[in-house]
Parts: structure tokens; C-alpha cells; sequence
């Protein structure tokens, strides 16, 4: 790469910037004054403008000094990041992992499904959460290598994604403490009554959830609809309603939300999927989330 200007150079005009004045640069720098005020002028004539300019019987920056100082104390402040991150490099190899999560799947499941890799030691893992079609076009352009979700991803001939099942849980309806007695009466009529909350339809489980109601012959009275999962917790934790949840974390969930089983959403399974740019995967860490064959 070519380039209009020493780096050496912009490390002298920079240590004298700091310094206060050429003479003190030079001092710290351990040079005569004349050298390294002609390494200034070359900097100055490289990028076409004066960085210095009298002030009384020293020099200021000027505006394009000013400009030249930010831009060079970033760069050296990365220079000097330079051998740590050699070090640590060689020391410790990191293993990346770039998870995409739908953000409809419940963030406790998110945990159950990244538990075979949480014990690599090297591991670096990134977790972005987005919108389902979203996470697909970041996985096509390889900035994810894997899409944790609730459905397997469309057709698409432009985009050739794999998706891999990870297996499924049944749904249960949880309440609040306060809300138990009343939901717990009569269920799962009761949910005609006491305030309902449920994942909006970006999720894959609301058709199954909204047949689940008819099937039972159910309106619910539904007093909140959230597309993030961990909201629709809290705030089913917080009283505001009954809300479904899947019963492979009902432990983890009853524990730290303080909240209690009402009963099962009977043929309701929420499914889980690993989607990739591969038939075959190759990352390491993304063949431990697969489930072994037998």
C-alpha cells in the first residue's frame, strides 16, 4: 500500500506536538532540534499543509495540526497496543464462534443450545440477535457462522443455507405467584379470564399457539404481545400475565423468574434449529451443536 507520507515523520511531529515545541521534542526524542524540525517541514510538505504556527516565541497547532495530532494519537495508541495483542495471540488462541439469534427464541433455550461448546477455552464467542431474515442474509455473506432459530429457513435459490434440527420442547403456561390461584382454577378455561401474554407472530410458535386456543374452544384475554422472549418473561414474572414458555428450561425459568407451572399447552413443541452455509458442517464448534448420530 502506498503512502504520501512517513510514519516517521508523524511520529516526530507528534512527540513534539505533545512536547510543546520542537526544542523539548527533540530533547525527548534525543535528536538535535535542526533534524527534527526538517523531519516536521517534510511531514508539513507531504500533506500540504502547515501544522505549526507562531504563537509569541513558540509555536500552536494550526487547524490542520489539530487534525493531524487526533489522527496520530490513534494510531500510536494502537501502535502500542501492537505487542500485547502479538502476546496474547501467541499465548492464548482464540477459538471464534459468531452466533446469530432469532429474536424470538427464548434466550434460556439459547444457553441449553450452546451448552456443548461453553466449555472450549479458548472460546470467543459473538452473539448478535436479530430478525430472522436478517440473520439468513448475514450467514449468506459469512459474517455468522451459524443461525440459531426457531424454523428452518425458506426456499431460496439465491441463498444456499442448511438447516439442522436441534430438537424440540413442549410449551407449559407459567404465572406469577400472585396470578396462580386464578389461572391454576379451571385451566385452561381460566386463560378466557386472567390476562394471557404471548409471542407476537414473528414467532413460529404463535399460529400453533392461536390454533392450541381454538382447539379448546378459548378467546384469551390478551393484555400484551412482545417480540423479544426475555421480555415476555420479565414481564410475566412481574404479574402482568400468563405466559407460555418452553418446558426444557421450565427449571431455569421457575428459578430465576420466581414464577410457577400452570399447566401444559398440550400438542404445542417449539422446534429449535442450527442454520449454516454448509450441507456438511466444517466449523468445529458448530459440529458440537449438532446433535451425534447414533
Amino acid at each position: 500500500m502506498s503512502q504520501a507520507f512517513s510514519y516517521r515523520h508523524l511520529y516526530y511531529f507528534w512527540v513534539v506536538a505533545k512536547a510543546g515545541g520542537v526544542a523539548r521534542g527533540a530533547e525527548r526524542l534525543g535528536m538535535a532540534v535542526q533534524t527534527v524540525s526538517a523531519q516536521v517541514r517534510e511531514l508539513e510538505k507531504s500533506l500540504g499543509h502547515a501544522l505549526f504556527k507562531p504563537a509569541g516565541r513558540g509555536l500552536v497547532l494550526t487547524d490542520a495540526g489539530l487534525a493531524a495530532l487526533h489522527q496520530a494519537e490513534q494510531i500510536f495508541a494502537l501502535g502500542e497496543q501492537l505487542p500485547g495483542v502479538v502476546h496474547d495471540a501467541v499465548s492464548s488462541p482464540r477459538v471464534p464462534l459468531a452466533v446469530g439469534i432469532s429474536d424470538g427464541l427464548a434466550k434460556l433455550v439459547v444457553r441449553r443450545l450452546l451448552l456443548p461448546v461453553l466449555d472450549e477455552p479458548h472460546l470467543r464467542l459473538l452473539c448478535h440477535e436479530d430478525e430472522f431474515d436478517d440473520l439468513l442474509g448475514d450467514l449468506a455473506l459469512h459474517r455468522l457462522d451459524v443461525v440459531l432459530a426457531d424454523r428452518p429457513a425458506p426456499p431460496n435459490r439465491n441463498l444456499r443455507l442448511y438447516s439442522h434440527a436441534l430438537g424440540s420442547s413442549a410449551l407449559g403456561w407459567y404465572a406469577a405467584p400472585a396470578l396462580l390461584a386464578a389461572a391454576s382454577e379451571g385451566f385452561p378455561r381460566s386463560l378466557a379470564t386472567v390476562p394471557v401474554l404471548l409471542p407476537t407472530s414473528h414467532a413460529a410458535v404463535r399460529p400453533r399457539l392461536d390454533a392450541w386456543f381454538e382447539r379448546h374452544g378459548i378467546r384469551p384475554r390478551i393484555v400484551g404481545e412482545f417480540e423479544d422472549s426475555a421480555l415476555l418473561a420479565t414481564f410475566g414474572a412481574g404479574g402482568l400475565g400468563v405466559f407460555p414458555a418452553a418446558e426444557l428450561v421450565a427449571d431455569k425459568l421457575t428459578t430465576r423468574y420466581d414464577v410457577r407451572r400452570v399447566g401444559a399447552c398440550d400438542g404445542v413443541d417449539e422446534q429449535f434449529y442450527a442454520i449454516g452455509t454448509e450441507k456438511k458442517v466444517q466449523h468445529p464448534l458448530v459440529q458440537r451443536l449438532l446433535p451425534q448420530p447414533t
